[in-house]
């Protein structure tokens, strides 16, 4: 083995090297890609998400990451699938589709699981303390929470959340 190593004349070492380098290159600029567009600054970087951010940003909840509560926490690869499928549908939305974004956002069906598990995921102990007249989901009954400091509510933000819009 060492004999072909040093026959070799380095060229498995250089390749070796080059490809740890470039792995370790792919992977800083993917965690830092992933680390940037979890930020509120990055979602409100589209005009429709100003008032939210506002909103957002005076709540209990405005030191967290959007996607801390808005894409899975529950391991990398559902979070990188559920984002990369939210934020293509973004995009379309914010380029060819903009005529047909509502003035108020819904959240879309997966998206409101995601939310609910994630809200669970947080506050376990207070839903095993305080008694609970479930709607179905979180956000049934804390819709306001945090983005609903009435900044920005049109005056149906409270009825049934109208998934079809959001499609």
């Amino acid at each position: 083995m060492i004999k072909w190593f040093k026959e070799s004349n380095n060229k498995v070492l250089i390749i070796i090297l080059l490809s740890a380098f470039i792995g370790i290159a792919l992977y800083a600029g993917t965690v830092t890609a992933i680390k940037a567009t979890d930020t509120g600054e990055f979602c409100s970087s589209c005009h429709v998400m100003d008032t939210v951010y506002e909103a957002f940003n005076r709540s209990p909840h405005g030191k967290l990451d959007c996607n801390d509560c808005h894409a899975p926490t529950d391991n990398m690869a559902n979070k990188l699938m559920f984002k990369a499928r939210a934020g293509l549908g973004h995009i379309y939305m914010n380029t060819l589709g903009a005529s047909r974004i509502p003035d108020v956002l819904h959240a879309t069906e997966s998206s409101v699981e995601v939310v609910n598990k994630n809200c669970i995921s947080c506050h376990q102990y207070t839903l095993e303390n305080v008694a609970h007249d479930s709607k179905g989901t979180c956000i049934g009954c804390h819709r306001q929470v945090p983005h609903g400091l009435g900044i920005f509510k049109s005056p149906d933000w409270h009825l049934k959340l109208n998934i079809d819009a959001a499609r």
